[in-house]
């Protein structure tokens, strides 16, 4: 590791993902070496209409390439690493991850056609990594809703930066392996410059309930179900999947399990000891229909009522597979993520109608536990590190000011406090910490196979559409005198039905041709001109007939 040198300072921000997910990309920078933590995706709002996914921005990361060192994961949840491939196709650096995030990296990669060139290093607790010549990442082994989570403290010539990753501080957790609070006390005794810690639950107060408690819950509901039994939660949610399992064995049935993502987290964990399944249990979904219903556990995704789903294909009957029957008990084993709430009633409702008994986390049964630390758990963490600055990360900015507040409590200095916007630098130097302006940051949409291409004017214009329609006027003009040869035809979709609405429509046609003639006799015969003119006047008309603004599409031709 490198002395210190007084022209750098060490810099960090965060890139992309707002929301229920917080940011899910941030960076650590000191002189000329970066380490990137996490690489997540967000799931589109409802305002981004087509959009698949959505990403962090890494302009500063590409202008900045030969700098990057590195990208550390936390862990393997899709906000977490879900960017990774669409980042790596800009950015070749190593990736650094414990055994089960690599091998849920892997398969993203193999998607991708990036295996092969991708440089992946297995990490543990244990590890210890120089980035460069002034960054030495070491790690500490933490409880969530995933195996394999650790935090991670990256030590720079200025001091200590600690990034939580997402935690819980379950005391029997259903794998066995302990969060390491010995090595948090640990880095806290050698002294914390600065703690980015997970605020999700910094609303809650208390601690969060152990990931066991539901595999009693689960256990209970599979005995007394007379008919087949169907799980939904997040197909990354191992220890979830783990207590369905070993619910299924203690009361005699068999699994089939459904839904692209859910068979490939299941084949992953399975086969890299994450996950264990008695032999045998594992049946087709053909085999399913074969058993008493009893003897069944259906496992699947849809947990947030996600359109292409599973179970909500299921409660649709649509689902090719597996048909939701009178009696069946459906489990949701997940609470909705904000803005999810409608499809997941929409999901619960159709269920409902269909005949199934459903229990979900809004009724209060237990079958859902957080994998994010509670109040008492976020005091406990800052009271371990005992950092000097303090950056409450993830969740909304609502639960980013309680966690402000509760740092306070155990008396971090409000001063020392920051709740930062997207690309919004902290800079460190000599011990004292500034707001330092901004770096290009921000969020990238995904859709189909088209990266960032686009963008808010795009989004206008379809959510113009999707509300009022469109219009598109075809003109057909004479080259010699600019007279209408043919048209105006108007073409209407999602804006008026046409049988129903001839005398609008005919009043729209003799207002753009008194529109057109108009120009012609001022001698404009600019097609720009032309066309807002048509724009214009057909837009303030139908303003005031319907109080509807479609979108005007005019086609001018010459002959």
């Amino acid at each position: 590791m490198s002395k210190k040198n007084n022209n750098d300072k060490l810099t960090i921000f965060a890139l992309g993902g707002v929301g229920e997910i917080g940011k899910n990309m941030y960076v650590v920078q000191y002189g000329n070496d970066i380490v990137v933590v996490d690489a997540g995706l967000k799931f589109p709002e409802e305002d981004m209409l087509g959009i698949d996914i959505v990403i962090p921005d890494i302009s500063y990361l590409t202008e900045n390439r030969d700098k990057v060192r590195g990208i550390v994961l936390t862990h393997g949840h899709e906000d977490h690493i879900g960017g990774l491939s669409y980042v790596l196709k800009n950015l070749n650096v190593p990736v650094y991850g414990t055994r089960l995030t690599l091998g849920l990296v892997e398969n993203k990669l193999k998607e991708a056609n990036l295996l092969g060139e991708t440089k992946r290093i297995l990490i543990n607790e244990d590890s210890e990594i120089e980035l460069g010549s002034s960054l030495k990442v070491t790690f500490f082994r933490t409880n969530h809703s995933i195996p394999d989570s650790v935090g991670v403290c990256i030590e720079t010539p200025e001091g200590n930066v600690v990034h939580t990753g997402d935690f819980k501080f379950d005391h029997t957790p259903v794998n066995g392996q302990f969060a390491n609070l010995h090595r948090m006390a640990e880095i806290g005794q050698r002294g914390v410059l600065a703690l980015m810690s997970d605020s999700t639950n910094a609303e809650k107060p208390g601690f969060t309930p152990s990931e066991k408690n539901v595999g009693i819950v689960l256990e209970d509901i599979f005995r007394k179900a007379e008919q087949r039994v169907v799980v939904a939660t997040f197909a990354s949610n191992v220890h979830r999947i783990q207590q369905v399992v070993n619910a299924a064995e203690s009361t005699g049935r068999k699994i089939t399990v459904i839904g692209r993502s859910m068979v490939n987290v299941v084949s992953i964990a399975s086969e890299l000891g994450y996950l264990h399944v008695p032999d045998g249990m594992l049946i087709e979904p053909e085999e399913m229909n074969r058993m008493a219903g009893n003897r069944v556990v259906v496992l699947c995704t849809g947990s947030q009522g996600e359109p292409m789903s599973a179970l909500t294909r299921m409660a649709r009957s649509s689902h090719r597979k597996v048909d939701i029957l009178p009696g069946d008990t459906v489990i949701i084993a997940a609470t909705p993520v904000p803005g999810n709430e409608k499809y997941v009633g929409r999901t619960i409702d159709e269920l409902f109608r269909l005949g199934a008994n459903v229990i979900y986390s809004g009724s209060n049964s237990g079958v859902h536990v957080s994998g994010h630390g509670s109040q008492e758990e976020l005091k406990l963490m800052l009271n371990l590190m005992k950092p000097k600055y303090f950056l409450p990360i993830h969740g909304e900015f609502r639960m980013q000011r309680r966690h402000a507040l509760l740092a306070e409590s155990v008396g971090v200095e409000p001063a020392n406090i920051f709740i930062t916007e997207l690309g919004e630098v902290i800079e460190i130097s000599g011990g004292s910490a500034r707001r330092a302006g901004k770096v290009t940051a921000g969020n990238v949409l995904i859709d189909g196979l088209g990266v960032g291409d686009v963008g808010n004017i795009v989004l206008r214009d379809r959510k113009l559409l999707s509300q009022d329609g469109i219009l598109v006027v075809v003109v057909t003009l004479s080259k010699q005198n600019g007279a209408i040869v043919s048209g105006p035809d108007i073409i209407s979709r999602g804006f008026v039905y046409v049988r129903e609405s001839e005398g609008l429509l005919d009043e729209a046609n003799r207002i753009v041709s008194g529109t057109l003639q108009r120009l012609m006799s001022e001698k404009v015969n600019e097609w720009a001109s032309l066309k807002t003119s048509v724009k214009d006047s057909l837009g303030r008309f139908l303003y005031e007939q319907t109080r509807r603004r479609p979108m005007i599409l005019p086609i001018i031709m010459e002959v």
